[in-house]
């Protein structure tokens, strides 16, 4: 059996990073975990050949090539995957679809040949059977979640390393709060699933040994969902394979707010090399937050939080949502200047989104304020619902406020009051220094020190910080990139008209 597996291609959002991809040669953030995931599942016999249209091309040759195309999408690429469904259907090759996107809207996708849906480990088995009888049927739902002890080490070699900026590997699966708006508790339950020490220690050896060095990225959706496991088994295991090993790569997350409650987790992660770590803030209007469904972090001083995370050696990006029933048009002001005050550089801030299998989808469908489909896309100001807010007055201010936070000024005076608030811990940034960073640092010198209109910005906060804190150097030089990166989408999508 000769299979391509597909990965669609991605639009430009924040998520993307594609203009900071230049600065270091790299075509992509991540490379898609899942389907090499689901590459590991698949018969050892079989052919695989894999495309990620983020980094390279898909040729007919290619499609022509196989017995059967696997694609794995989330929601945000919905229109590369029809794009490549009718070059499917035109050359009359067969398809398989699984991810998050089949999974909450197969309905969509009626040339879709078979759809695997819900979590590989449980389903694809079942297609499998039947294709080896040759009586694979077309719908394959889930049943039950898979114990994640059982699951495979990625099939890396299918990939060019070369062309990411990152790795990426998996513990845990699931969260146990229940915000609105989320789809994660539909996908993979809120019981949190994890694997075992042996497991992701046998992973990061994985990456190790075939030569990969820098980031890795943890993309559980609440890292912190199984706090005592963590702390009795997983983050010690690391700390100890991180010193035999030289410390080859450093972490980075996404966590919810609790996490600053808990000094010897926040000690422990940042041990074992975690650096970043992305919060849902979502809003500072405690209305909004109890509407939606946020508890953890309703009742709480989120500034004060955010700081403890920065002090204890961990880098706060954050989430952000307007249009929430609860939110007047004072939410814009009042996000502005929470995101200020915290000193959250990398703030991630876009109109309330409503995807299938949410609570929220279910809540406004039977109000009857759906409009259309949500695209994922956490920049699009397309409003799929009919908020509280005029529509008008939601839209406008969503863009001021995201042209404002990304504009030089606001950028970097947030970037300082990060600096003076974070607390370095473990080795040096400059310890980890690859040619690559060498290669971003002397571009940022000359398109943003010297070409961008944020140059005098740029060179003021790079001598503060070579004066005031050296080894912060290579954070500040990655975060005017990421900078860059916001802003730019930002005044792509949401500049104002240009009058005549």
């Amino acid at each position: 059996m000769k299979v391509l597996l597909l990965y669609p291609k991605c639009p430009d959002t924040y998520w993307s990073f594609r203009h900071a991809m230049p600065f270091i040669g790299k075509k992509a953030a991540f490379p898609p975990l899942g389907i090499l995931t689901v590459a590991a599942l698949l018969p050892q016999s079989w052919e695989l050949k894999l495309v990620d249209l983020n980094v390279d091309r898909l040729s007919d040759h290619d499609l022509s090539w196989a017995d059967y195309v696997f694609i794995s999408a989330m929601t945000v690429q919905r229109d590369s995957v029809n794009e490549v469904l009718a070059r499917c259907l035109e050359l009359g090759v067969k398809t398989v679809g699984g991810g998050p996107l089949f999974t909450s809207c197969h309905d969509e996708f009626p040339h879709m040949d078979h759809l695997v849906l819900g979590e590989a480990e449980v389903t694809l088995p079942r297609f499998l059977e039947d294709l080896d009888r040759q009586t694979p049927q077309r719908l394959y739902l889930p049943d039950g979640r898979p114990d994640l002890s059982r699951t495979p080490r990625p099939r890396w070699g299918l990939i060019d390393m070369r062309k990411y900026a990152s790795m990426n590997i998996q513990f845990s699966r699931g969260c146990p709060f229940d915000c609105e708006f989320c789809d994660i508790t539909q996908l993979f339950g809120h019981q949190p699933r994890t694997k075992s020490s042996k497991q992701v220690l046998a992973e990061l050896e994985a990456l190790c040994s075939i030569g990969w060095r820098g980031g890795v990225f943890f993309v559980d959706d609440n890292f912190i969902g199984d706090k005592r496991k963590l702390k009795e088994d997983v983050l010690p295991a690391m700390i100890s394979w991180m010193k035999a090993s030289r410390h080859p790569f450093f972490f980075y997350t996404e966590a919810s707010i609790n996490l600053a409650d808990d000094p010897q987790l926040m000690e422990l992660m940042v041990a074992a090399g975690f650096q970043e770590v992305f919060i849902g803030i979502e809003s500072p209007e405690g209305d909004s937050l109890k509407e939606t469904g946020k508890v953890q972090n309703n009742n709480r001083d989120m500034v004060a939080s955010v700081q403890s995370l920065q002090r204890a050696g961990l880098q706060v990006q954050g989430g952000f949502i307007v249009g929430f029933d609860n939110d007047s048009p004072a939410i814009f002001e009042k996000q502005l200047r929470f995101i200020q005050e915290s000193g959250i550089v990398t703030a991630m801030v876009g109109i309330l989104m409503v995807l299938r299998g949410t609570k929220l989808h279910g809540r406004l469908s039977r109000e009857g304020r759906l409009i259309s489909t949500a695209s994922g896309n956490n920049t699009d100001t397309a409003l799929t619902y009919l908020p509280k807010m005029n529509p008008q007055v939601l839209v406008e201010g969503y863009q001021r406020l995201v042209r404002t936070i990304y504009s030089p000024d606001y950028f970097y005076a947030r970037l300082m009051t990060f600096l003076k608030e974070y607390r370095l811990s473990g080795p040096s940034p400059f310890s980890m220094l690859q040619r690559r960073d060498i290669r971003a640092f002397f571009r940022s010198m000359f398109f943003l020190g010297i070409l961008g209109k944020e140059r005098w910005h740029y060179w003021k906060i790079f001598f503060w910080t070579l004066l005031r804190k050296p080894r912060l150097l290579p954070v500040t030089i990655t975060l005017t990139i990421y900078g860059y990166h916001f802003r730019t989408v930002a005044e792509q999508a949401y500049s104002p008209p240009q009058s005549d």
